[in-house]
This record gives C-alpha cells, structure tokens and sequence, in this order.
C-alpha cells in the first residue's frame, strides 16, 4: 500500500511544483512513485510532458494522473496499490482541492521560502492540515546561503510548534536547469550540494512517513 505525500501550500510561488519533481525523481531511484498533478496551472504536468520527450513512455519510471481535485478519491484507489509512494501537487489558492488533497495525504510537506511573507501565509495551509488531522512538515526551500532574516524566519516558525524539516533546499540554479530539461538533480547535476540536498530531504521524509 503507498504511502501518500501531499505538498501543500496556500500561497503562490514557494516553490512547491519543483519539490515534488525532485523528490519524486529521488525516491524514483528505489521505490516506484506516482504523481497526481491537480493544480490547474499544470506546471507539473508540463515538466512530466518534458521528461517524457527526453526519457521516452516511461518518463524515467514515473506515473502522472493529470486530474481535477474532486477525483482525487478515486484516482488514490487506483495507485495506491500499485506504486510505493503517491505525490499529490496541490493548488494555491483553492481550499477546496487543497483540502481535498490534504486530507488525502499520510503526511503533509509545506514548502515556504524564508521570508517573513511565506511565514504569514503558510499559517492558513498549516491549519488546513490541523482541521484535517494530517500530520504536516515544514520544508524550507531556496534558502539562501547567508543572511540572518533566514534564522529569524526559523525562530518563528518553531514556536509554531510545527515540526521543521532538518534537510532544506538552497537556493540554487541547479534545480531550476533540471526542471527544464525534464528531470531532477539527482540525475543532471549527481554528487553536488543540490543532489546532496535532495536526496537528504527525500529520505528524512520517508522517514517521517513511516516508510
């Protein structure tokens, strides 16, 4: 039975779409990984539509539903004994799909910029997973690498009493050329701080998860 990640974020812009590509691509190295993609923006979509240009059919072992948020129930049943692990890619804006979603998830991966902006706004995702009894974790993506607003922004969020991710992603070009190209990190740029980076994230998630 998979075990389901959904990456939520009510505001635009953190980053949420390339965090599921990465980590998929990841976690695709080991265990076999589905993606849902029911933002309407499609960005996922798109990146998964490259990669089957570059990769051929099979986009490198992974499996896209390209679907609205009201299906998600029933595309769920479908994978959920076929794959290891389900990524669902949520909307902003749109509390009932990321609702939807959320609830769906055996864990919740809330990616947030450190800037005071995405501290403000991650609170309405962080209670949408409280309403929903999911179990949430902060991520903290394209962190950059020096400045003290990052470490004010982490005091902050700790006395949310939200757990926080201890692998963080930097904010590197590396990740935005592998997106391009249809692919993740772990295989354009192996062996580098970005690799490292994810590949660290994608296990203390699965860690968390149970899995």
């Amino acid at each position: 039975m998979a075990t389901v990640i959904t990456v939520a974020q009510q505001k635009g812009g953190a980053g949420k779409t390339t965090v599921v590509a990465q980590l998929a691509v990841a976690w695709s190295k080991s265990r076999s990984v589905a993606l849902i993609d029911i933002d309407p923006q499609g960005s996922l979509s798109a990146w998964y539509r490259e990669r089957q240009e570059k990769l051929g059919a099979a986009a490198g072992g992974l499996h896209l539903s390209d679907i609205p948020g009201w299906k998600i129930g029933t595309e769920l049943d479908k994978l959920r004994r076929r794959f290891d692990i389900v990524v669902i890619d949520s909307p902003p804006h749109a509390e009932t799909e990321a609702r939807a979603a959320i609830r769906s998830g055996d864990l919740v991966v809330v990616p947030i910029q450190p800037s005071p902006m995405d501290l403000w706004a991650t609170r309405a995702t962080l209670d949408l997973a409280t309403k929903e009894k999911r179990p949430a974790l902060l991520v903290i993506n394209r962190l950059p690498p020096r400045g003290k607003l990052p470490e004010t922004v982490l005091a902050a969020l700790r006395e949310s009493g939200t757990p926080i991710a201890q692998s963080t992603l930097g904010n590197r070009m590396a990740f935005a050329s592998s997106m391009m190209e249809g692919r993740g990190v772990v295989e354009t740029a192996h062996g580098t701080q970005a690799s490292d980076e994810t590949e660290a994230l994608a296990a203390e998630i699965v860690a968390r998860a149970g899995r």
